[in-house]
């Protein structure tokens, strides 16, 4: 889109669901506290966020909004990727199969692609460690399979 931009994704280590694809010119603090205040009001938030040592996720002000809406936050290792695998998978599928693959001049049109991706890679897509089911199939069938009350 002639300039920079960057992507924050948020997914479920649980059933590999992805939650969020974020894209604007720079991710803040500020914006991340808006990100998971949509995902409270839609999804609930996480017990546990794990993530990399990004300065906006450093930040006071993220820092004690986590801790407000008790969310712990654990974060890697500097310079070892592998202790937050998951994410860091995702991140590469979507790079190559969204942002390598087109060229973008508008940040309207990246997020775009990157919703209709996310909703593909949710529904459509099975994964071999869900046996076989899409995210969003294990998360349905878990919550048909349990003995649990659950609310969404």
């Amino acid at each position: 889109c002639g300039r920079r931009f960057r992507t924050f994704n948020v997914v479920d280590d649980f059933n590999r669901e992805a939650m969020h694809i974020e894209v604007d010119t720079s991710i803040s603090s500020a914006r991340l506290i808006r990100v998971f205040e949509q995902l409270k009001c839609s999804h609930g938030l996480p017990q546990v966020l794990r993530t990399d040592n990004g300065p906006e996720f450093l930040g006071e002000a993220f820092v004690q909004w986590a801790k407000l809406n008790g969310m712990s936050i654990r974060y890697i290792q500097p310079g070892k990727p592998n202790q937050n695998a998951y994410i860091e998978r995702f991140n590469r599928t979507f790079r190559e199969e969204v942002l390598d693959q087109h060229l973008f001049t508008r940040l309207d049109d990246v997020r775009e692609a990157a919703y209709g991706w996310m909703l593909e890679y949710n529904q459509a897509r099975p994964h071999d460690a869900l046996g076989h089911l899409t995210p969003a199939e294990y998360r349905n069938h878990l919550a048909e399979s349990s003995t649990f009350e659950m609310y969404a």
